[in-house]
């Protein structure tokens, strides 16, 4: 099967589209060890090295893992970057459904393990972010994207002081949509008042290292703009 792109780095991507195919289509199970380079080369005929960088694109997409002196080896034949892609499709009413059960926990488990830098890193936040908000404590409207910036950076802050690498890196790839939804929040007049109060006790139950309380804080700032859209798509 010879395969044929324009340039190599065309090549490269055309490489990855394959043999992410056979792992999505489960040709090569988890677990299980894949051809090797000088085969995969002459089966696709194309040169080794060009299998290299299509086998070390999908070891950064977590989906094979390379051991040395034993082959690479099927992580997952699950493709992340669909999934972000669907996230990146999806309402605002599902992003917050999602931030509500991520966020959430998150916040619980903040409140057992924060380490004083997580604290700072809130407060920080928080302090930038009321710097461009007017006297009311709404973001100035030449500001929206900063402000959404901040909050999101107080968003991250919270999860990552959970201390959980797999829920730190899940957000990570949610956040930009997390943003791009901030951003629309924040323009439409509709959506209820982002209230700073709310956010400081969120801060203040996670550095009281109160879990229950936490994660409460934390449903009371997104449960309510989840009410305000699912007000709004019952109207329509």
């Amino acid at each position: 099967m010879a395969l044929q792109a324009a340039g190599r780095h065309s090549l490269v991507d055309t490489v990855v589209d394959t043999l992410r195919s056979q792992l999505t289509t489960g040709e090569w199970q988890v677990g299980s060890r894949i051809p090797t380079e000088h085969a995969l080369a002459e089966q696709l005929q194309v040169g080794r090295n060009t299998v290299r960088e299509a086998v070390r694109v999908l070891v950064h997409a977590g989906m094979l893992r390379s051991r040395q002196g034993e082959g690479t080896f099927v992580v997952s034949t699950t493709d992340p970057g669909d999934i972000m892609r669907g996230v990146q499709r999806a309402g605002i009413r599902d992003v917050l459904e999602l931030r509500i059960a991520l966020e959430a926990e998150a916040a619980r488990l903040a409140a057992l393990r924060r380490q004083p830098a997580d604290l700072e890193r809130m407060r920080a936040a928080l302090d930038a972010q009321a710097e461009l908000a007017d006297a009311a404590g709404q973001p100035h409207s030449d500001s929206l994207e900063l402000y959404a910036d901040h909050d999101i950076a107080f968003h991250k802050a919270v999860v990552e002081a959970a201390h959980n690498t797999a829920l730190t890196a899940t957000y990570g790839w949610f956040s930009s949509s997390v943003r791009e939804s901030l951003v629309s929040y924040l323009d439409d007049r509709a959506m209820p008042e982002i209230v700073h109060g709310d956010h400081v006790a969120v801060l203040d139950a996670i550095a009281a290292g109160d879990p229950e309380a936490a994660q409460q804080a934390i449903r009371d700032v997104l449960e309510k703009p989840m009410r305000a859209v699912e007000a709004l798509l019952a109207t329509h």
